[in-house]
């Protein structure tokens, strides 16, 4: 795992804003979630309190986007990880397979 997403993992645990280079987490007191951003698209959303989390690419599947996404998956929803597979988008959850589609959510063990 690169540093800045060790730097990025930190801040969405410990609930605390956090920016470098082209990443940045916002910590919503009043919502009590952590929006994950990069390059000005919100990559992932996750819920502190419900410990759901919402993937998202904005149509950006870079091998960026999916190493942010999986080290944000290590730290949160351990096991899983996303994967791309002859240009396709994979999720591997609860040793499932699931497309990759925006906007999808995990909690407590489901894709939804």
């Amino acid at each position: 795992m690169r540093k800045i997403e060790q730097q990025m993992n930190r801040a969405i645990v410990n609930r605390n804003n956090w920016s470098n280079s082209n990443t940045f987490v916002e910590y919503n007191s009043f919502t009590d979630c952590s929006t994950i951003v990069l390059h000005r698209t919100a990559i992932a959303v996750y819920d502190h309190k419900n410990q759901a989390l919402k993937l998202n690419t904005g149509g950006w599947q870079t091998n960026t986007t999916k190493s942010r996404l999986n080290a944000i998956l290590d730290e949160v929803m351990y096991g899983a990880s996303v994967f791309q597979r002859q240009f396709n988008w994979f999720l591997s959850y609860n040793n499932q397979t699931h497309d990759f589609n925006d906007g999808m959510i995990l909690v407590n063990g489901d894709v939804v």
